[in-house]
């Protein structure tokens, strides 16, 4: 697939204070992807997109977006170029409504017409929103939390989606609901960056996979082909001999 390339990563290296978290990691996102980091706890998945969005810029290495180097780019400029992410945990503002919550992924546009737009995709998508657009976020049940979390990202209108852990501590059917969407924001035109615990579902709506240990890239395939790799299945897919 000769697909333009979205995001460059080349080998960057991130710390938290003397710790290196990420000891040179590269990976790449084309247009019309969902590239996705599978791994243990621990093994620098997060630190990885927290490195991409701006809040925890690589002392080493570069991160290259839409042609534009943004490894110094502060987190808010990241986001106006067209980067938003789904964070781990959800993070809403379970105060605000399901509607306030969503105008916030919105707050650095100006195009109000277009961003009600959206905001119709972001119902459409996720009818069980529209249902609840006037409820407290923090009333919400964990999926349709998740659904608020993913469809607030899409208000900035991204040029690529960071997920993180999409689909932690939902239910199994819960569970295929989100993928089902992940994959149709991405039939849409959104390439995904997915980072995500639930390896086989990842590597199942995926076109590609990194498999990180311990801030390193271990393995890079062919998402069907890291399926079918022996090692990949017993350590990430919980398959026995």
């Amino acid at each position: 697939m000769a697909s333009e390339r979205v995001l460059y990563v080349e080998g960057i290296h991130t710390f938290y204070g003397a710790i290196e978290a990420l000891k040179g990691i590269s990976l790449e996102v084309h247009q019309g992807e969902i590239v996705t980091l599978i791994g243990s706890n621990g093994a620098g998945k997060t630190t990885t997109l927290r490195s991409i969005n701006g809040l925890n810029h690589p002392r080493r290495g570069s991160i290259v977006f839409e042609g534009n180097d943004i490894t110094r780019t502060p987190a808010h400029e990241i986001v106006k170029s067209g980067i938003s992410q789904s964070p781990e945990g959800r993070k809403l503002f379970p105060r605000m409504t399901v509607s306030e919550n969503l105008e916030m992924g919105a707050f650095q546009r100006t195009d109000r017409l277009e961003t009600k737009d959206d905001m119709d995709r972001v119902f459409s998508l996720f009818p069980r929103l529209a249902e609840r657009k006037s409820q407290k976020a923090g009333t919400l049940s964990g999926g349709e939390q998740q659904m608020c979390a993913i469809g607030r990202a899409l208000m900035a209108r991204p040029k690529l989606l960071l997920l993180d852990e999409p689909s932690m501590g939902l239910a199994p059917i819960l569970v295929e609901r989100i993928f089902a969407i992940i994959k149709e924001i991405n039939d849409q035109g959104t390439p995904i960056l997915l980072v995500e615990q639930n390896a086989m579902m990842a590597l199942d709506v995926a076109s590609r996979g990194y498999v990180l240990e311990t801030g390193t890239v271990a393995l890079a395939d062919d998402a069907k082909a890291l399926l079918r790799n022996e090692q990949v299945r017993k350590t990430y897919l919980g398959e026995t001999d």
